[in-house]
This record gives structure tokens, sequence and C-alpha cells, in this order.
């Protein structure tokens, strides 16, 4: 399930944000051994390991877009994945705004 994140921000700038709410994630998170991988100025994956389960998720940057794909999300946490999604926009949004304001280095 893809979901896309829209913004005016140039690639270099989206990327850098992506690369915070990332960063973000994995700390939060770490005690389900989060780790984001980037393969590329445009691709990466968030994995994580939850109640004895992988889960995945990859960030394509795409001109003015961030499209996010749940791609391995095991049948008991799927009841979940929309509540997920809505923390992810939410939290891509929050540093979007912050790249727009030349707040990211702060």
């Amino acid at each position: 399930m893809e979901y896309t994140i829209d913004h005016d921000l140039s690639p270099e700038l989206a990327k850098k944000a992506a690369q915070k709410a990332a960063d973000h994630y994995t700390k939060k998170w770490a005690k389900y051994n989060a780790q984001t991988t980037w393969s590329g100025d445009d691709h990466a994956e968030i994995t994580f390991h939850v109640k004895g389960v992988d889960v995945a998720a990859t960030v394509d940057m795409r001109p003015g877009q961030v499209v996010i794909d749940m791609t391995k999300v095991p049948i008991l946490l799927r009841p979940f994945k929309r509540m997920a999604l809505e923390v992810v926009h939410k939290t891509m949004t929050k540093w979007i705004e912050k790249a727009k304001n030349g707040e990211l280095d702060a």
C-alpha cells in the first residue's frame, strides 16, 4: 500500500527532511531494533522487529512527493497499518514544514 505526501521542496531539502523524519523514528523505536538504510539519494528502507516479527517500509523520493510503502506488515499487525500511516504522515509533514522554515539544522 503506497501512501504519498506532496511537498514543494527541492529534492535535496526534501531528502534532508525525510532523513530527519527517519532518524526520529529510528531513535523513537530503538527498542524494536529500528534501522533506516538509504540506498542512493531517493530510496530508503526502514525496518524494525515487533512482537517477534519483522516490519518494513520503503521511502521513495520523487519530485514533489515522498512515497511511503509499507512493504512488509504481518497479518497480526495489519489492523494498525492505517494508524501507522497517519502517524507517518503527521511526522513527515512536520519535518517538511521545518525544512520550509529553515529549521532542519536547529
